[in-house]
C-alpha cells in the first residue's frame, strides 16, 4: 500500500474555501496557486501532494485513481457519469444555488410547448424538467448564459448564482431553485479500501471541523 495521498483541487473560489479545511488537517501548499504555474503543489507533509485540475475533471481524476481525495462542486458531480467515487462528506465551502431564471415580465414564447433552456448544466437541466413532467428543448452554452434569454436564443437559463447581481444587471429573476450547492469531499473507492488508516482519519477531523461551523 502507498503511503502517499493526493488531493485534486481546482484553482478559484473552492481553493481559497478549502484552505482552512486543508489547514486543520496540517496541510499547507508549499507555493500558492495563485501565483505558480506548476500543476503538482507539494506540501509541508511529504507524502501529502496536492494537484491543481480543472473544476469539472476533478471527479474524473478521483474515479481513476490519479487523486485519492478530491473537493468538488455538487454541480460537477450532479453533471459528471461515473461511479467509481465515494462522497462522504458536505464540506458546507462555496456555497451557491442553482436556479432557473427568466427575463423580468417574460411572456415565454410559445414554442409548440416546449420552452428553450439555455445552461452548460445539461445533466442537471435535463433531469429536473423531467422530473416536472414538462418537455424541454436544452441548448449547451459554456458562458454568459444571461445573453441567451436577452438575445431570444432561449426562454430560460439554468445556471449558479450566488448573489444574483448578474442576473439582475442583465433584466433576468429566478423562478426556480433547482437545488443548493456547495463543494464536497470525494474519495476513490479503491483509495478508500487500500488506504484507509490515512483517509479515515482526515475525514473524521474533517467532519469534525464542519460541523464546527
Amino acid at each position: 500500500m502507498s503511503d502517499n495521498i493526493t488531493i485534486a483541487v481546482s484553482k478559484g473560489r473552492i481553493f481559497k474555501d478549502a484552505m482552512p479545511l486543508l489547514a486543520a488537517l496540517d496541510i499547507y501548499p508549499t507555493e500558492a496557486p495563485e501565483t505558480t504555474r506548476k500543476l503538482i503543489l507539494e506540501t509541508n507533509r511529504p507524502e501529502v501532494k496536492i494537484i491543481i485540475v480543472r473544476a469539472t475533471d476533478v471527479p474524473t481524476y478521483v474515479e481513476y485513481g490519479a487523486a485519492d481525495i478530491g473537493i468538488a462542486g455538487k454541480d460537477v458531480l450532479l453533471e459528471y457519469n461515473g461511479n467509481g467515487l465515494y462522497e462522504p462528506l458536505d464540506l458546507k465551502i462555496a456555497q451557491c444555488r442553482m436556479v432557473v431564471a427568466e427575463l423580468k415580465n417574460s411572456r415565454n414564447e410559445d414554442r409548440g410547448g416546449r420552452k428553450r433552456i439555455a445552461t452548460k448544466y445539461v445533466n442537471i437541466a435535463r433531469n429536473y424538467f423531467a422530473s416536472q413532467g414538462k418537455q424541454v428543448e436544452i441548448i449547451k452554452l459554456y458562458g454568459s448564459m444571461e445573453l441567451a434569454p436577452v438575445l431570444g436564443l432561449a426562454d430560460q437559463i439554468v445556471d449558479l448564482v450566488d448573489t444574483g447581481n448578474t442576473l439582475k444587471a442583465n433584466g433576468l429573476v429566478e423562478v426556480e431553485t433547482i437545488t443548493d450547492i456547495s463543494s464536497r469531499l470525494i474519495v476513490n473507492k479503491g483509495a478508500m479500501k487500500m488506504k484507509n488508516d490515512l483517509i479515515k482519519p482526515m475525514l473524521e477531523k474533517l467532519t469534525e471541523v464542519v460541523a464546527a461551523k
